[in-house]
């Protein structure tokens, strides 16, 4: 099988690309808009790159009708917002905030999620959820008008929450503590609980 971007449909590339780009990290992403109402969605189009300073990306696509999602235009007006850790425990939540609801509805209370404040940033973080990383956007990137087109949001990581509980004797992040969920392909997630460890050469 072969399929060539410039003859094949949008969503043909998309479904092949998120089936083999796995497992994919979700960047379960709180803003909030000029009236500060707030918006809370899942991304896998998402990963860390670099740390220094500490920047992570990731990509809210427009919409299959080519519009705008919530996220990308909170992010255009306010500029700052908060990535939760999506774990196993709030699994079904993390998939409940991806349902598209009306603007100005918050997804956060779609889920019964409590929030709580941040401390460098306007956007509140996700009461149960372990780690959060406080961000402010550097650069959004449009790389497309059409359907499913990417926006590379760059941005800076300016303050990092850990919960102690997910921490090792070492102060180091425990996986198996984190529990950690992640995107495939179609409806298919899966967690980070199938370890195994090799020595870097």
């Amino acid at each position: 099988m072969e399929i060539d971007p410039s003859s094949a449909s949008v969503v043909e590339v998309y479904q092949a690309l998120v089936d083999l780009v796995a497992p994919r990290p979700i960047a379960w992403v709180t803003t909030i808009d000029g009236q500060r109402r707030v918006n809370l969605a899942p991304f896998s189009f998402f990963n860390t790159f670099g740390a220094n300073p500490p920047i992570v990306v990731f990509s809210p696509t427009l919409r299959r009708d080519g519009s705008r999602k919530d996220t990308l235009k909170n992010l255009e007006s306010v500029g700052e917002f908060v990535v939760n850790a999506a774990v196993a425990s709030l699994a079904r939540e993390v998939n409940l905030t991806a349902k598209e609801i009306p603007a100005g509805e918050s997804e956060a209370v779609l889920a019964g999620l409590e929030l709580v404040p941040s401390v460098k940033v306007r956007p509140p973080r996700v009461a149960l959820s372990p780690s959060h990383l406080e961000c402010r956007v550097r650069q959004i990137i449009s790389c497309g008008d059409g359907p499913i087109a990417a926006n590379l949001v760059i941005a800076e990581v300016v303050l990092i929450h850990i919960d102690d509980h997910v921490l090792d004797p070492a102060g180091r992040v425990d996986p198996r503590a984190l529990r950690s969920i992640a995107r495939l392909g179609r409806d298919y997630f899966c967690r980070t609980t199938d370890l195994f460890e090799m020595e870097r050469p």
